[in-house]
């Protein structure tokens, strides 16, 4: 995995088998002329065959408000991929990421970890919201496998070909999730929330191939994180890489940083660049996993 498309984006050094779970990430405070189902609207933004539909399930006690895209031109099961929005709950942000898996031919699910599709403007709600999930991880989990079954189970998904990224703290969720031993072929964190484990990984528990990427500048993963993080799951011995880029702040991916970061003080910056070039090492992961799944 790498930026061969961003050769000259500096990188610090990327550190092989690093360990993911999530801790208590704290900040400081297209018409188409198919039928469509009913509840499913044409995506013309992503394009005239991606269609995206408002999926409501339950689990963890909670009723989630989910959204599930894909591309009616693919034929067939195509591999699915979960997305984890970040502490902000589930917003445009993890949507739009949606529909760009779908145009990438994958049936893609933005879950809901908050329940009733709640979200946050405030950076002390948006905490409020994270810690009620993190506080129950029975239930977290309860609600990541209720989207998974939803993701497995819709008619355009191959259920042997599942994948999951998140943002902030999606990318702690998803992360989690894999050290857990769900059973996921990768997850993909992107400035994901990151601490040592409470209690080591056990060997052998971690089926997903990971792929951490984070900004060299981000105040809220630090370098001695990265490193009890690369320990753990190295003794664990899970596929496991982490990309630091270098000059690149927290929420990288977001469009939207710059302006929330500066409404409230945090060292929050979308940098272009670094998202695309995660974005393309996310493709080549998947390309990977999914060529080997199921064979």
């Amino acid at each position: 995995m790498g930026c061969s498309e961003f050769e000259e984006f500096p990188k610090r050094a990327t550190m092989p088998r690093v360990p993911s779970f999530l801790i208590a990430f704290l900040l400081l405070l297209p018409a188409c002329a198919d039928r469509m189902e009913p509840g499913e609207e044409a995506d013309e933004a992503s394009g005239p065959d991606v269609r995206g539909t408002e999926v409501n399930y339950t689990g963890g006690g909670a009723t989630m408000n989910g959204y599930l895209t894909y591309d009616a031109s693919v034929e067939g099961r195509r591999p699915g991929v979960l997305v984890v929005h970040e502490w902000w709950g589930h917003n445009d942000h993890a949507r739009d990421r949606a529909r760009m898996l779908a145009e990438l031919g994958y049936t893609a699910l933005a879950v809901d970890m908050y329940g009733d599709g709640r979200t946050a403007d405030h950076p002390g709600d948006a905490s409020a919201l994270m810690q009620e999930v993190i506080s129950d991880m029975d239930a977290a989990v309860a609600r990541f496998n209720a989207a998974l079954d939803v993701l497995r189970g819709h008619e355009t998904t191959d259920p042997d070909k599942i994948a999951a990224i998140g943002y902030c703290f999606g990318g702690g969720v998803v992360l989690e999730m894999a050290r857990r031993g769900m059973d996921l072929d990768g997850v993909v964190a992107f400035h994901g929330s990151i601490g040592p484990p409470d209690t080591p990984t056990e060997p052998g528990t971690v089926v997903a191939d990971v792929l951490v990427i984070v900004g060299g500048d981000d105040p809220f993963v630090p370098a001695e994180q990265l490193g009890a993080f690369r320990a753990d799951l190295e003794q664990a011995e899970a596929d496991i890489e982490v990309v630091v880029y270098e000059g690149v702040r927290h929420s990288f991916t977001n469009p939207a940083a710059d302006t929330v970061g500066s409404k409230f003080d945090l060292p929050l910056e979308y940098d272009a660049k670094a998202d695309s070039a995660s974005w393309q090492a996310m493709k080549d992961l998947f390309e990977d996993i999914f060529d080997d799944a199921g064979n």
